[in-house]
């Protein structure tokens, strides 16, 4: 991990800050797959104590992107195709159907700032400095489609899986630059959710996550 991971500073909350910088790290493939994360070095460059980096690592072990042993401690989540198949046959599971009750229950003001902040989150996606931001921004964009659901434990069901889809959508665009078609998609996901089209939502969502899994799987390993 190089000096240039971002340092905590004035956020307001230390181990919050740490866990943007360590997540950062590993989507950007700073920290590699399988590398080990010894709190005492991870403190000595984030320039903090070893309390918010173990709470951060937890964290993100509970998130999928680490793995923790009792013998050999934490290490960056080794990711297979396996898991990856898993991760993605969830989110087409639930999501197309999360979407599409998200966009039935919009009322016109309250589905109005939702589509604004999907529509932002898109364009931080096209502006997007590395794989790591595309990654949390299309995140972000996801996640307004499907949090309106009124399914709470649907919702946190998704929100589990953002980490490792951001995981597998980064390690996929290494080999497979599907980026553009992907941003295509999520803009007609869109248009149709503000439209108020649950349906069209629901199937487009589908296919969305159908084709990424396609490219992902066939053309290029994960």
């Amino acid at each position: 991990m190089s000096d240039t991971l971002p340092r905590p500073g004035s956020l307001p909350s230390r181990t919050e800050a740490v866990l943007d910088a360590i997540r950062h790290a590993i989507l950007t493939g700073e920290l590699k797959p399988g590398q080990a994360l010894v709190e005492t070095e991870l403190a000595a460059r984030l320039g903090v104590s070893k309390t918010p980096v173990r709470e951060a690592l937890k964290t993100l072990a509970g998130s999928g992107l680490v793995a923790m042993s009792p013998y050999r401690g934490a290490a960056v989540r080794e990711l297979d195709q396996g898991l990856a198949r898993c991760v993605y046959d969830m989110r087409l599971l639930l999501e197309p159907d999360a979407a599409a009750r998200t966009t039935a229950a919009a009322a016109s003001a309250e589905g109005s700032r939702r589509w604004e902040a999907a529509g932002a989150a898109l364009d931080r996606a096209d502006l997007a400095a590395d794989a790591a931001d595309r990654s949390l921004a299309n995140r972000d964009f996801h996640r307004a489609l499907y949090s309106g659901c009124g399914n709470p434990l649907l919702v946190k069901s998704l929100d589990e899986l953002r980490d490792q889809t951001a995981l597998v959508a980064g390690a996929t665009w290494a080999t497979v630059p599907s980026w553009a078609d992907e941003a295509r998609e999520h803009r007609a996901i869109l248009a149709a959710a503000e439209a108020g089209d649950p349906e069209l939502v629901r199937q487009l969502m589908h296919r969305h996550i159908s084709s990424f899994v396609a490219r992902s799987f066939t053309e290029g390993d994960v």
